[in-house]
């Protein structure tokens, strides 16, 4: 049986095709316009484009996005592509393909994607955190997502930073309205700007380099990263930790993190691993696949 999803990103929205195996038999990709009437046009062409490609009928589409579906209402909320809040996206969608459409937040998928058959593979209780253009989470409890009684299990984006130094006091402001959420301090452009670079990759070429402004600004990132996901050890204590999104790139954040979060968590051992995505940046997709059972 062929399944079909969407990965939902800020800058591209990507559909693919798995079959059985898991193996990609379709994987096509267009920018997204940034508006909610083009963005839906968009993920309507690329399941078109999908099905052609790998010469299947998309029966059922499963769908990742910034943000969460409110139990409640319906909409979608939190959404750092804000044009997606208050809109009924999952509805929506399924009218324009005239078929049925589940909708979880990116890093639900990211979770459920490597806890099936990548760095979460055979452990019970999985962590699975975004470090991109935003910060998201996700939490996978024996291959099923935890997305809770209201829906936003997992969240950590818009926690405000843990134990802050008084020069982190009250942080910048978000989007979200608040100050100092972890996605104004540990998203990729946030090390970057902090780094005083213009992108990832130039900072991290400036920390190979040596500078010291670059150098300084990883060891802080890491130090903040580290405070973060402790209060997720502290939660639930995840048997793995997995990182997805731009900066999970960054190699020495898996030899340095575990010695960054142990001094914080409220136990006298932790041992904890934390990994790269296995499928990388095909993680959000899969795991949107992954959202229908195969014998729905």
């Amino acid at each position: 049986m062929i399944r079909f999803g969407i990965d939902f990103g800020g800058t591209k929205i990507e559909a693919a095709a798995l079959n059985a195996a898991g193996e990609f038999v379709a994987r096509v990709r267009k920018p997204n316009p940034g508006n909610y009437q083009d963005a839906l046009e968009v993920v309507a062409q690329l399941v078109t484009d999908a099905e052609t490609m790998a010469g299947a009928t998309c029966a059922r589409l499963g769908v990742g996005l910034p943000g969460s579906v409110s139990p409640k209402s319906g909409l979608i909320r939190g959404a750092n592509s804000v044009y997606l809040n208050d809109k009924r996206f999952g509805e929506d969608l399924a009218k324009r393909l005239a078929r049925p459409v589940r909708v979880t937040n990116d890093a639900n998928c990211l979770a459920l994607s490597e806890a099936a058959d990548g760095a979460g593979s055979g452990e019970r209780v999985v962590f699975a955190a975004i470090l991109g253009t935003g910060c998201g989470g996700g939490v996978v409890v024996d291959g099923q997502i935890i997305e809770g009684r209201n829906g936003f299990a997992g969240e950590w984006g818009h926690f405000p930073l843990p134990w802050p130094k008084p020069e982190e006091y009250p942080g910048p402001d978000c989007w979200c309205g608040r100050k100092g959420c972890l996605e104004t301090w540990i998203s990729g452009p946030s090390f970057s700007r902090d780094a005083g670079f213009p992108n990832g990759q130039a900072t991290m070429e400036a920390v190979a380099a040596g500078q010291p402004n670059a150098v300084a600004a990883l060891d802080r990132y890491v130090d903040r990263v580290g405070r973060a996901l402790a209060v997720i050890c502290d939660v639930i204590d995840p048997d793995v930790i997995v990182l997805g999104g731009g900066m999970s790139n960054v190699d020495a954040l898996y030899e340095r993190l575990p010695a960054a979060i142990a001094p914080h968590v409220f136990s006298d051992v932790f041992e904890t691993p934390v990994k790269k995505a296995t499928h990388g940046d095909s993680s959000g997709v899969r795991g949107a696949v992954w959202l229908w059972p195969s014998e729905a």
